[in-house]
């Protein structure tokens, strides 16, 4: 899946030179947490978030520093600061390093770049043109609706066995012998060893998803690394 795919395309933008109140009422009646801002012939200039509105002159929430301080920062940080709390203009707080996407930038790297950057929006575009805005409320819609997609049952047993032993082939934290793998009737009975605790709820999570698996019976011993201790399974304590 790519940025077409999730974008919200009817993109509620402003204008550098909106006073900030019209910003924080479009923010308010349209329920959205960030505003692209746009030059008079809607190239992206910007961006507009509750992070910049946060510290405002008109709810005393500025910085206060030591005067140690403010004296290490220097006059041109502080006078920076001073714009971005006192501004009364959008162009004069909003953050001008704009991370931007292409419509065919895949989902994997709009993810990276919103766990890199710290931010939850990026706004999609086509050229400089403006065409749509990938937030992390998209991403959960689309989630949403993959989630709920009614998957395509494996045909019989020996279906399921093969897709639940290729979906512990292809992970880096299964053990790569040692587990045995047997469905009969839909229900999946896991038997053998692993080392890390952790991995048995995994290995379950991996047989679950499988399409057509009515449930897991775990029976899988772990065996502690350092001291030799073994641990039962679950089910077979029940």
């Amino acid at each position: 899946m790519s940025a077409s795919d999730v974008m919200t395309r009817n993109v509620t933008s402003i204008g550098r030179d909106a006073p900030i109140g019209d910003a924080i009422r479009l923010m308010l009646d349209h329920r959205i947490s960030g505003l692209p801002v746009v030059d008079g012939s809607g190239k992206v200039v910007g961006m507009l978030t509750e992070g910049d509105l946060l510290r405002r002159a008109e709810t005393q929430t500025e910085r206060q520093r030591p005067r140690w301080l403010e004296l290490l920062l220097g006059p041109g940080r502080l006078a920076d600061e001073y714009v971005r709390t006192h501004g009364r203009k959008v162009g004069e707080i909003m953050t001008e390093d704009v991370v931007s996407v292409a419509e065919d930038t895949p989902l994997a790297e709009i993810v990276q770049l919103m766990e890199r950057r710290r931010i939850k929006r990026l706004p999609v575009l086509r050229g400089d043109a403006l065409v749509g805005i990938v937030t992390r409320a998209d991403l959960m819609r689309a989630l949403g609706q993959l989630v709920d997609k009614e998957p395509i049952s494996a045909s019989d047993d020996d279906e399921i066995q093969k897709c639940v032993l290729a979906e512990l082939a292809r992970t880096a934290w299964a053990p790569r012998a040692g587990i045995t793998v047997v469905v009969t009737d839909g229900i999946v009975e896991l038997d053998g060893a692993i080392t890390n605790e952790k991995a048995r709820e995994a290995v379950r999570v991996a047989a679950e998803n499988v399409p057509g698996v009515k449930s897991v019976r775990d029976r899988l011993v772990w065996v502690e690394p350092v001291s030799g201790t073994v641990i039962g399974a679950p089910d077979d304590e029940q």
